[in-house]
């Protein structure tokens, strides 16, 4: 049987830490799916369709075949996965303060769906300090983002915030 792996969140935007997570998962599983949704507490900078395409295209330059990017609109993670018929989530952690986060996220999920598990990957340490909300910040008020997301993300990031 594939083993298969959800990678879910907003990706706005979708960083090198989150390619990372994304490749080494590709390592660990037969497919991962990278589903893609809106993050209801946050504005998004990128609709959803948008970061689907920024991410499909990066993802498409790495040449593995094992890797798919899908959009979530509505409804528990969890419940995509059992419909996609994967056998693990996978989160990546940056800090001990992600940790604690995503563990109550995965104890959730675990009531939800029991033969569901989470896998959590470390980010590298070269991109622990990236987050997707720094970036914004860093990109709308004119500061050096480039090496932390890929420069086609970077370049439509400068395009909205010149408006």
């Amino acid at each position: 049987m594939k083993k298969k792996a959800v990678y879910a969140g907003s990706f706005d935007p979708f960083t090198f830490g989150h390619l990372n997570i994304t490749l080494r998962g590709a390592e660990l599983f037969d497919e991962v799916i990278i589903t893609v949704s809106d993050n209801i507490s946050k504005k998004s900078l990128f609709d959803v369709d948008d970061k689907v395409d920024m991410i499909t295209q990066v993802i498409n330059k790495t040449e593995k075949s094992n890797i798919k990017v899908i959009k979530h609109q509505g409804g528990l993670t969890v419940d995509l996965v059992k419909e996609l018929k994967a056998t693990a989530m996978i989160r990546g952690i940056r800090s001990v303060k992600d940790m604690e986060y995503e563990m109550d996220i995965a104890a959730m999920n675990k009531v939800q769906a029991p033969e569901i598990d989470t896998v959590f990957l470390i980010a590298d340490e070269k991109y622990r300090f990236i987050s997707s909300s720094l970036i914004k910040e860093v990109v709308k008020f004119g500061g050096n983002a480039e090496g932390l997301v890929p420069a086609d993300i970077l370049n439509k990031m400068k395009n909205i915030y010149a408006k």
